[in-house]
């Protein structure tokens, strides 16, 4: 049973912007040894999250992004001094983890999926935890 924590470092340089992070973490897969197993990602952040979606058209991202923004919008009377609140909110909304299974020493994902960070309050330097277990 793999008991390392590896860190998948993201610096984003948008307010939001999605990051694929589909071959790091397929390559923290393959040196982790572990043939069948899961692989689980989480986010420390609280105005950042995780997601799993299309990685072969762009505009699937700037689309996410855009209808999130619209029905979060950056400024809307929240109380959240700070004036992150709609950060917050977006984070909540998509999570902050992913559990994916392995299977022969790879990610089992779909033909058109991909793993994204989601940035929510940047542009910054983040950081996405992997732990690939065998099983």
């Amino acid at each position: 049973m793999s008991l390392r924590i590896y860190t998948v470092e993201v610096s984003t340089r948008e307010r939001t912007q999605m990051v694929d992070i589909t071959g790091e973490v397929s390559r923290i897969v393959a040196r982790s040894g572990v043939s069948e197993g899961v692989c689980r990602l989480f986010v420390p952040h609280t105005t950042a999250g995780l997601t799993i979606n299309e990685n072969a058209d762009p505009t699937v991202v700037d689309d996410i992004l855009a209808e999130l923004n619209k029905i979060i919008p950056f400024e809307d009377g929240y109380g959240h001094s700070e004036g992150n609140s709609a950060a917050h909110i977006k984070s909540s909304l998509t999570g902050v983890s992913l559990t994916v299974f392995v299977t022969g020493g790879r990610l089992l994902l779909g033909t058109w999926q991909g793993l994204y960070f989601c940035e929510y309050d940047g542009p910054r330097r983040r950081k996405v935890l992997v732990k690939v277990i065998e099983e």
